[in-house]
């Protein structure tokens, strides 16, 4: 299933009629979004995306998320300001950080619960988000 919804698209594993937990992926590159889309629907989470820091902080204000799993350098803004938004809400949502200009310390620092270079290993990246929702 692929919903177009104010720039955020939706997919769920075709297995899974009611996944329950939601993620939102925030990356302008599509390949690792696409990416990102098969290692975590097969997982059976259900995947929304965004291509712009403004698209999932309005992803952010119309869904909860079990977690958020956001680039750094985006076209329209940082991806520390999701790091922010999601942190700061009255049920806050565990961030994960990737980039390829490194700023670990910094995404910590502003609330990320984990931080990943580019690239990465798709095997640690998903066991990183299966540990991080079981103690949500």
């Amino acid at each position: 299933m692929n919903l177009s919804t104010q720039g955020a698209t939706t997919s769920a594993s075709p297995g899974v009629e009611n996944p329950v937990l939601s993620i939102l992926v925030v990356d302008d590159e599509v390949d690792l979004l696409a990416t990102y889309r098969r290692l975590l629907t097969r997982d059976g989470f259900r995947v929304v995306t965004a291509t712009s820091c403004e698209g999932g902080l309005a992803a952010l204000a119309r869904e909860h998320f079990a977690l958020v799993i956001a680039d750094l350098r985006l076209p329209d803004g940082d991806g520390l300001e999701i790091v922010r938004r999601a942190s700061a809400s009255n049920a806050p949502t565990p961030v994960i950080v990737v980039s390829g200009y490194g700023r670990g310390a910094e995404a910590i620092g502003a609330g990320a619960a984990a931080f990943f270079s580019k690239p990465f290993q798709a095997s640690a990246l998903a066991a990183r988000v299966r540990a991080l929702i079981s103690t949500a």
